[in-house]
């Protein structure tokens, strides 16, 4: 009863904010081309930018979106940059956010950029002509882009002046969002009924055994009813149909920090590990079965390193000299905008990269099969 005290002014404003948006009192505007929204209820770590990445690579490598024109749009957390900015692969994760850089570095041929009004960043999108004219854009360092047919919104779910044409909201099967309160008791930073407007649900860190119980529980714990799992969908509550998916993390090989990154280290049997993100226990997790972790260092989220933090990183390995360095991916993109970072860590430190996946291919292909209908992407 006290936490329904506590939380009931915050319940109260979103209430009110997503009526005004529900009733039109507050205006939202449609994308000018097809878009996808990746967003979460939850307060970081359910795995956004992994799975905006997944999405990549899915479009990517079908046939009938080949030759489009894929852009991904962010608003770059913490950067020092302001208004709208295309991503350069060169740039820095101060400029640009350590998440929007990774994206850009992983996939260099499409076009990332960032602004905090998703409205006016899918205008320059559409419209790049628009950059060397506008008012908005006279800070843009880079305007040189092709149109774009089909734009990705990362973590834009909820900002409600924009509506994409299909929408995905991810829950982190170690929270779900059922049995979560709203911050700052819990982790949810929106009513978690939002979820019922998603075109698509994913579950994501799912544990790869996972069976067809607990996928008909969290169906049903979500208030999706009917689920089938050949069809990987089901009814919501609003009396629409919900696509619901599961998909599991994997690590990738290490890769070194740094052009002076040594990797005969990688085969050390302890570790020194540092991060900055939400949630990293499933990296400590994967780590411990390879390593000793003598050292741990967990920073805030999008946590910018310091001085005294690359000091205590050192101090740390200089106490297990043959010890190998790890982080985050993440992390990796702002810890190359540190320029206290001496040799000794640049030779010894490591990131692992993480990679998302369906829990079988089936659901993959069905996947791509209901984001093609939903944006209308056909067979050319």
């Amino acid at each position: 009863m006290t936490d329904k005290i506590l939380l009931f002014p915050y319940w109260l404003v979103l209430k009110l904010r997503h009526l005004m948006y529900d009733c039109g009192i507050r205006k939202v505007h449609t994308t000018p081309v097809p878009s996808i929204c990746i967003g979460n209820i939850t307060v970081g770590g359910t795995g956004k930018t992994p799975h905006t990445e997944m999405l990549l690579r899915t479009l990517l490598e079908d046939e009938d979106c080949r030759g489009m024109n894929i852009s991904v749009l962010s608003r770059g957390y913490k950067r020092k940059t302001r208004g709208f900015q295309q991503v350069p692969e060169d740039g820095t994760a101060c400029d640009y956010g350590d998440e929007p850089l990774q994206i850009k570095k992983k996939f260099p041929g499409i076009t990332v950029a960032v602004d905090k009004s998703r409205t006016e960043g899918c205008r320059f999108l559409a419209s790049p002509e628009l950059l060397k004219t506008a008012r908005k854009a006279r800070k843009c360092r880079h305007k040189d882009m092709p149109e774009a047919d089909l734009i990705i919104l990362d973590d834009a779910f909820q900002h409600r002046a924009i509506k994409a044409g299909l929408s995905i909201v991810l829950v982190d099967f170690g929270r779900p969002i059922f049995n979560d309160h709203l911050i700052p008791i819990g982790k949810l930073r929106d009513l978690p009924e939002r979820a019922d407007k998603a075109d698509i649900i994913i579950v994501s860190k799912c544990p790869k055994d996972m069976n067809g119980w607990q996928k008909g529980n969290w169906a049903e714990a979500l208030g999706i009813k009917g689920y089938d799992a050949a069809t990987c969908s089901g009814t919501g509550r609003s009396g629409k149909t919900v696509h619901l998916f599961f998909t599991t993390i994997s690590y990738c090989t290490p890769e070194a920090a740094f052009p002076e990154g040594d990797h005969r280290y990688l085969y050390a049997k302890r570790l020194v590990l540092f991060s900055g993100i939400a949630n990293d226990r499933p990296l400590v997790s994967y780590l411990s079965g390879q390593y000793k972790i003598v050292s741990h260092f967990n920073f805030p989220d999008h946590h910018k390193f310091t001085r005294a933090d690359i000091r205590s990183i050192r101090n740390a390995a200089e106490d297990f000299p043959t010890s190998v360095i790890m982080t985050t991916e993440k992390d990796c993109q702002r810890i190359r905008d540190t320029k206290a970072v001496p040799g000794m860590l640049r030779q010894r430190m490591f990131y692992a990269p993480i990679k998302t996946e369906f829990l079988c291919s089936r659901d993959r292909q069905v996947f791509a099969a209901t984001v093609k209908e939903k944006l209308g992407i056909s067979r050319r």
